[in-house]
């Protein structure tokens, strides 16, 4: 995936600021910048390129943002810029007018949306230590919602903390923490699942869901529920029954979700808790922990059934690939097999 990062410590305290400024003007739109760090801006900036979508993750001090009505004439991408707020605070205004304006107010948790097309202000807190602000520029068209709705949710911070904001959050993140394992292959899909995902975040947040398509509620829905595995791997009692009752649809409906990826809810369950135990098992910090206790972290309560499907699924006994991977005695095993999974988990 083609992606650039940024950071203000190539140059000296003084040029720090200004180099932000040509920077942000250039990779999102073009603003009127103040800050009460301008001496000494530190700041990071990560930028993936889904093609039509952007995403970026900053990391800044202090930011107050404008963009009155006469840069908006000297140009205009025409985009949304959907902020999520993972740390620090602010506030926000479509006026455009700065300090005059004190703005809605906003935290860590809140999604607040811009209009490149209409004027806005910002003074935004971050965090200069780790990403604070993940921001979408999407294009007006790629959003299947009226414009005159979506104008609704202008600088009016709605909170993403759970249910599909939550999900929306948490997608944002994992694409930016694992940029580098995508290809450009992978870009269509993952453009395709963000503007779903953003579509239904809107829609719910404007009472609106009747407008979205079918197929970008049931990519939004896949996700939900995919997300929603992953965050209840470790209990035991996660069961397809469980699953469809926390999203309000029908076992039928949820294995219909699975179907079109050929597989099921059980499969894909057992697989996610496989793989996060392969790599717990690989990991020389963890070489401590019982093998049952590996396990069990990620929901299998029987030992024995565990080293019977850890077997099927990767050749080795999971203490015989604990072995391999942490570079102990060779294991007897076939070499086409430990090869695989030393590919699969990056050991050496």
């Amino acid at each position: 995936m083609p992606v650039t990062d940024f950071t203000t410590e190539q140059v000296t305290a003084a040029e720090r600021f200004p180099l932000w400024g040509d920077v942000t003007c250039q990779s999102h739109a073009r603003c009127l910048l103040r800050s009460a760090d301008k001496d000494d801006f530190l700041a990071r900036m990560r930028l993936l390129d889904l093609g039509e979508i952007q995403l970026s993750a900053l990391a800044f001090p202090h930011l107050q943002v404008a963009r009155p009505s006469r840069l908006i004439r000297q140009g205009d991408p025409e985009r949304y810029l959907v902020n999520c707020i993972s740390g620090g605070d602010g506030s926000v205004s479509t006026s455009g007018s700065g300090s005059t304006d004190t703005g809605t107010t906003f935290r860590a948790g809140d999604v607040v949306m811009l209009d490149t097309s209409r004027p806005y202000w910002g003074d935004f807190n971050g965090l200069p230590d780790r990403w604070s602000h993940l921001v979408i520029q999407i294009p007006h068209t790629l959003v299947p919602l009226p414009e005159r709705e979506v104008r609704r949710l202008l600088a009016v911070p709605f909170p993403a903390g759970g249910g599909m904001g939550g999900t929306f959050r948490r997608w944002l993140a994992d694409l930016t923490q694992r940029a580098d394992e995508f290809t450009p292959e992978d870009l269509p899909t993952l453009a395709s699942v963000t503007t779903d995902l953003l579509t239904c975040l809107l829609a719910r947040s404007l009472d609106a869901e009747t407008a979205v398509a079918p197929e970008s509620r049931r990519s939004a829905l896949r996700v939900r529920v995919r997300d929603f595995i992953g965050r209840n791997l470790a209990d035991p009692s996660l069961s397809p029954a469980g699953i469809a009752a926390a999203h309000h649809i029908s076992v039928r409906h949820l294995y219909t979700l699975f179907e079109e990826d050929g597989t099921t809810p059980a499969a894909w369950i057992r697989a996610r808790r496989l793989e996060h135990c392969r790599r717990d098992l690989a990991d020389p910090a963890l070489r401590h922990r019982p093998v049952h206790a590996v396990a069990a972290r990620w929901g299998f309560t029987d030992p024995a059934h565990f080293s019977r499907i850890f077997r099927a699924a990767y050749g080795l006994p999971p203490r015989d690939w604990r072995q391999y991977a942490c570079g102990d005695e060779p294991v007897q095993s076939p070499t086409s097999t430990v090869q695989k999974l030393a590919r699969n988990s990056g050991a050496r």
